[in-house]
């Protein structure tokens, strides 16, 4: 997400890097370069140039502290700026009414059916009951789909397969949620290959009917600039209430991201990646500090929190933290913690979130094969192995090597770690006398 740009901006703020002031000399030709790399990621010109401004206004009334490099304070300032540019905090949908009625809105492969699923499941995840329902009539198999993400996330699905009428179909489901006691109702619709007018009567038709109470504007993120201007033709008509991102992960360039919430005035509510509904980290509230980080490779430490909390079993990490105060972890610990970890998603992205391993990891792939040699390794052990590594001398290691398909020396490495990793653990446990893992429960 956000790559190509993330990389452009590093690459335009190092010419701040080594010099001892802000200048009006340097900090102009670090504009020019962050200026370029906003416009090539397909920023509009204006908005890049607004921002570019901005931020130089900042760096030059700004004393720079002593221990403070220039390089650093343009970054603080950069981030603040792209924050304010992208909406500044994250906005929030109207779901007050009973039944809330929220309609999708876009272009045809949009990605607009996945999406009303994965907001569907995350709905669903905090306890509200929702309603699917399937109103693109035109599209082949467009009921269909809905009804097999429906089904994988456990959400019912409105339907009339013989009704080729949308708007009677969206009111009907109104009339069907109340009877069976629904709160909130998603109404997938019809896109089309390019704004055109009957999309565009059709649309403001249904919202006319029904009287939603939010409207989202589904957008393909890798469109550009075409996205922007999608958008404006959508809210002149519609006067949507907030943009859902999507195909993010396949993003190149990212401006529309930074240029779609001041060109229409209206907030990006999500962001989507990848096409599995129920897949971790594919669904995200647009959060601008948390974006601007992202594309800085700053780190997000609160979202890499959010997505632990998501993915760890609550009294598997209760029993863990009783292990490691009593000092007993062992290789049982170790494999189950990897588990956990794999279902965080991607780990190229997860190790991101830490702060400074964006740009350390830059150039290195990594991806959950990465585990695979480890977990073979564990596998390998006897029961009396795991609970006990002293146990494994060199005949063992040389059985566990030919049993995992490593070399004796991944298995020596897997084991030194293990125990540097143990000698830490017993030593923050010492020195802190509290429990090494947070209590992760996100309901508190």
């Amino acid at each position: 997400m956000f790559k190509t740009l993330s990389n452009r901006l590093d690459k335009a703020m190092k010419t701040l890097k080594g010099q001892g002031r802000i200048t009006d000399v340097n900090i102009a030709a670090t504009m020019k370069e962050i200026r370029k790399a906003l416009m090539e990621a397909d920023v509009n010109y204006k908005v890049a140039k607004e921002i570019t401004d901005k931020i130089k206004d900042e760096a030059i009334g700004r004393k720079v502290m002593i221990d403070v490099k220039p390089g650093e304070l343009l970054v603080k300032i950069v981030h603040e700026q792209l924050m304010q540019l992208m909406g500044g905090t994250t906005a929030e949908m109207n779901l007050r009414s009973d039944p809330a009625v929220i309609l999708m809105t876009g272009l045809q492969g949009s990605g607009k059916t996945t999406f009303s699923a994965k907001l569907a499941n995350y709905l669903k995840k905090q306890g509200r009951q929702v309603l699917l329902v399937a109103c693109d009539v035109y599209r082949p198999a467009a009921i269909e789909q809905l009804k097999v993400n429906g089904q994988a996330i456990g959400v019912e699905v409105y339907s009339e397969p013989e009704n080729k009428n949308p708007i009677a179909i969206a009111q009907n489901s109104i009339k069907w949620a109340k009877e069976n006691n629904k709160k909130i109702i998603i109404i997938d619709t019809a896109g089309r290959l390019a704004v055109d007018e009957a999309m565009m009567t059709e649309i403001a038709q249904i919202k006319t009917a029904i009287q939603p109470s939010e409207i989202l504007f589904v957008v393909d993120a890798m469109t550009g600039q075409d996205a922007v201007n999608t958008a404006k033709s959508f809210n002149d008509r519609v006067n949507f209430d907030g943009v859902v991102l999507t195909k993010l992960d396949g993003d190149t360039r990212g401006g529309a991201a930074l240029s779609i919430r001041n060109v229409v005035e209206k907030p990006i509510k999500f962001i989507s990646t990848g096409e599995k509904v129920n897949e971790p980290n594919s669904f995200d509230i647009f959060n601008p500090d948390s974006i601007a980080r992202r594309i800085l490779n700053m780190g997000d430490v609160l979202k890499l929190v959010e997505i632990a909390q998501d993915a760890f079993d609550q009294q598997e990490m209760e029993k863990l933290n009783k292990k490691l105060r009593k000092n007993e972890f062992d290789f049982n610990d170790f494999y189950s913690q990897i588990q956990q970890i794999k279902k965080m998603g991607n780990l190229k992205d997860i190790i991101s979130m830490i702060p400074g391993m964006g740009k350390m990891l830059k150039e290195v792939e990594i991806d959950d094969f990465s585990l695979t040699p480890i977990e073979a390794i564990i596998q390998s052990m006897t029961p009396k192995e795991r609970n006990n590594p002293i146990l494994i001398d060199g005949s063992r290691k040389k059985r566990i090597a030919n049993g995992s398909g490593t070399s004796v020396q991944q298995v020596n490495n897997l084991i030194k770690q293990f125990q540097e990793m143990r000698k830490m653990i017993k030593k923050m446990n010492d020195s802190k006398g509290k429990r090494f893992l947070p209590n992760i429960n996100p309901f508190r």
